[in-house]
């Protein structure tokens, strides 16, 4: 459930997206839209304002809920803010193409950082207090996570700006939109069910020695 929640404003997106023709034409968004734009164009910005306001959303329900915030909701609202926000004013869809990838190569400098800095990497402080795993495997499991945050953020850039680039700009938008819900949805969830494959190997150890003791 979390994962879907962590993905709420790119959920949306994706609907609003391939909603945009129905919002266009019955509800007062087609009076806000430039008709010399194109229809993906027009789609992607409508779906966009969508995922800002998701956003907000987001985070102000985390917070009704736990009092507080999560980090990566508040810099994920930042990004898309900034960048979602120069998308609809210069009406250029290009900005938020890069959302995904900076949000992600952000995570891999933090995780890769974190390494050096204080005493517990980000992987042991995000999950030490339900697991006890030997450092090599703390250092293992963050080492794992910056490879899929760099593989994920180019991921998107390839399907985003290289991939059948002899497509028109609306087949190859409808591609990326796609890619950004479920192809990095995807990627994610698999990289989760490898990550517990390869910690269950160290917790069924560490059940085992209990039982002997």
């Amino acid at each position: 459930m979390k994962l879907l929640f962590d993905f709420f404003p790119v959920i949306l997106f994706f609907i609003a997206y391939h909603s945009a023709g129905t919002l266009t034409a019955n509800t007062p968004l087609g009076g806000l839209l430039d008709s010399a734009n194109s229809g993906t164009v027009n789609a992607t910005l409508i779906a966009t304002g969508v995922a800002i306001i998701a956003s907000f959303i987001q985070v102000g329900w985390h917070w009704a809920r736990t009092h507080g915030f999560e980090k990566a909701h508040i810099y994920s609202l930042v990004l898309i803010t900034l960048l979602g926000g120069i998308t609809i004013l210069l009406a250029n869809p290009v900005f938020i193409q890069w959302k995904p990838t900076l949000l992600y190569w952000t995570f891999a400098i933090v995780f890769l950082g974190s390494m050096h800095f204080g005493d517990r990497n980000i992987s042991e402080r995000m999950m030490g207090g339900q697991l006890e795993l030997p450092d090599f495997v703390w250092a293992r499991l963050n080492l794992a996570w910056i490879g899929f945050f760099l593989l994920a953020g180019l991921a998107n850039l390839y399907v985003a700006f290289w991939h059948d680039m002899g497509a028109d700009e609306a087949a190859r938008m409808d591609v990326w939109v796609n890619f950004k819900l479920f192809g990095l949805l995807g990627m994610t969830l698999i990289f989760v069910i490898l990550q517990a494959l390869y910690l269950s190997r160290f917790i069924d150890d560490d059940e085992d020695q209990r039982g002997d003791t």
